[in-house]
């Protein structure tokens, strides 16, 4: 008993969270228990009416017997029809007024879930704006998707069904079982003694349903991401003709879904079978006690009929409190789910961040950075400087720290040694939301939302400039690529830019950082894709667009950065050479070999 409270006391301590959205929604709740209590008054009603009348009926079949062969016998007939009639009309009324509250009670209740879950979704995601990028790395996609779907929605049916049930399992509960005792003791006694078993039953099997409905969620999830994923990557299967293997694949997870289905269903089909024979069960105990206390003088026939109404009236409470228990379980573990995340606080803050408007002078004394997710040290005392209007380059080998300093440029991430300043400020101390307003920024891994190209490229916009849209579209060379499609601007990108190239989609990304007018610009190894002569007409436009303010490039190629008014050139962390393109040339040191070898890599090609 001590365990079974403990798990209870568990359980709403993770529910707990919710008693504020209770107390801000009080006066739909309030007159929603009200409503419950009032519905089940007239649930009860009706059993009372019901033994009146079958009392009644037997009394007037012996009155109709006993006038017999006499002329009044039909005024006894037509009394009695009419008292059946009036009883009927009666039951009838009774049965629409608690129709009227139970609808009242679900307009309360239930549209107060509603409210609860769309405000505990918005406080979600809300939150899931303010976390920072490390969070992001900890975390897959589908589990933060199910946190503020599948979660949310286990915990609105405990919110909205879950309370509507209970309580009204509660107030009928004592309503039928006083109405029953107060008839007589030892049949209300024997009519409920299946419903026990009953409930434990109903708990046990749901749990059960509720077990092999999670895996088959899992398996649906499974197989709804390796169609997913298939569909996202047709052109590799067509490419690689891997077709047939797909579609075995593909068989093999639909049959462990159908194999999950099965069992499921095989459990459903005992679970109504087994609830109706209990149920009969009662009624047959109902039947015979009653009609032995009949034959007693305890009861009248009417009685039975009375307590027939109450056992079957309480057996949908039975079944709702096996299924509540199971409903409050689940939702209490996706609560706990959900606390846990809203406990996470976001490494990067400004709480009182300074407000400026941003020049473009960054310094970078002795910075030092270990990602805190795999404790790689990306950076090692990396120190330089950048004056307004200056392109300033960035060089080096594939996982040499180049993106992490546009990371911590960009504040996704806190130095873990040194400073950053910007205008003399720690970046630290301005505000985030100001800075990055005041800053573009083009990363490597390419991000369009499946939307117009207008739009991707007017994102920062809070509404669409045609006229900007498409100078941004020119200065990153991709206007002509744009309007060569059927629908021009207007076109639909598909799911993470899958309708265009790999050098539209980087094209479209740096005019998207072209419309905002930052102040600061990092372009993070944003022209890959790009042939050198468009690459060189985009890096022309920049040098007009970026004219007076502040820009970084980021680059694994010599021929985009040669360029800039300074070039870094990063290794394992560290700035091991900077200068401009001939200074760094006479050096005949690291960056000559780069140059040498690309240079030797495009006469081979």
């Amino acid at each position: 008993m001590a365990k079974l409270f403990t798990f209870a006391v568990s359980f709403m301590k993770h529910l707990a969270y919710l008693n504020k959205f209770f107390y801000k929604y009080r006066w739909r709740l309030i007159p929603g228990i009200i409503f419950v209590v009032i519905s089940n008054i007239f649930a009860v009603l009706p059993a009372q009416v019901i033994r009146v009348a079958f009392d009644l009926v037997t009394e007037n079949i012996a009155t109709y017997k006993l006038y017999s062969g006499f002329n009044r016998q039909h005024i006894v007939y037509d009394i009695f029809g009419s008292s059946l009639f009036l009883f009927g009309v009666l039951v009838l009324v009774l049965a629409l007024i608690r129709g009227l509250f139970l609808f009242f009670m679900r307009q309360t209740i239930i549209l107060m879930s509603r409210h609860i879950e769309y405000d505990l979704k918005n406080e979600i995601y809300n939150h899931y704006q303010l976390l920072s990028l490390a969070f992001y790395r900890r975390h897959n996609t589908g589990d933060l998707m199910n946190r503020v779907t599948e979660d949310v929605s286990r915990v609105r049916m405990y919110l909205g069904p879950g309370i509507m049930y209970t309580i009204n399992t509660v107030v009928l509960f004592v309503l039928a079982i006083y109405a029953m005792l107060t008839v007589n003791v030892r049949l209300a006694v024997y009519s409920v003694l299946p419903m026990p078993v009953l409930a434990f039953i109903i708990y046990y099997v749901n749990n059960i349903i509720n077990y092999r409905s999670e895996q088959i969620q899992e398996r649906l999830s499974s197989l709804s991401s390796f169609v997913q994923e298939n569909f996202s990557g047709i052109r590799v299967i067509k490419s690689y003709v891997r077709e047939g293997f797909v579609r075995k694949s593909f068989a093999a997870e639909s049959e462990d879904y159908k194999k999950h289905s099965m069992s499921l269903v095989k459990i459903q089909a005992m679970f109504f079978p087994l609830m109706l024979l209990l149920v009969g069960l009662s009624n047959v105990i109902t039947i015979y006690v009653g009609g032995v206390e009949v034959m007693k003088g305890n009861i009248t026939p009417g009685n039975i009929a009375e307590f027939i109404v109450y056992v079957n009236q309480l057996t949908f409470p039975v079944m709702a409190l096996g299924w509540v228990t199971s409903l409050i379980q689940r939702a209490a573990a996706s609560q706990k789910r959900i606390n846990e995340f809203l406990k996470e606080q976001p490494e990067v803050t400004s709480p009182h961040g300074i407000k400026k408007t941003i020049e473009g002078n960054i310094e970078f004394k002795n910075v030092s950075f270990t990602y805190p997710d795999t404790g790689i040290k990306a950076l090692d005392d990396v120190s330089f400087s950048v004056k307004p209007g200056e392109l300033v380059a960035i060089i080096g080998r594939t996982g040499s720290g180049k993106s992490t300093i546009a990371n911590l440029l960009m504040r996704m991430y806190d130095t873990t040694g040194g400073e950053i300043r910007v205008d003399n400020t720690l970046l630290q101390n301005l505000d985030l939301n100001s800075f990055r307003s005041q800053t573009g920024f083009v990363p490597q891994d390419v991000f369009l939302f499946s939307d117009t190209i207008a739009n991707n490229i007017a994102f920062s916009a809070d509404k669409l400039d045609m006229p900007k849209v498409e100078q941004a579209a020119k200065d990153a060379a991709v206007y002509n690529n744009i309007i060569e499609l059927e629908n021009g601007f207007t076109t639909l990108i598909g799911e993470r830019g899958l309708t265009l190239s790999g050098g539209q989609k980087q094209r479209v990304s740096i005019a998207r950082a072209i419309m905002k007018g930052p102040q600061i610009m990092v372009f993070d190894d944003c022209l890959s894709a790009v042939d050198t002569k468009t690459e060189e007409e985009i890096l022309n436009n920049l040098g007009r667009v970026m004219q007076g303010r502040t820009s970084i490039i980021i680059s694994h190629r010599i021929s985009t950065i040669k360029n800039a008014d300074k070039i870094l050139v990063i290794d394992n962390g560290r700035i091991i050479e900077q200068g401009n393109h001939n200074e760094l040339m006479q050096q005949k040191s690291v960056y000559f070999e780069l140059y040498e070898s690309q240079l030797l890599e495009e006469e081979n090609a």
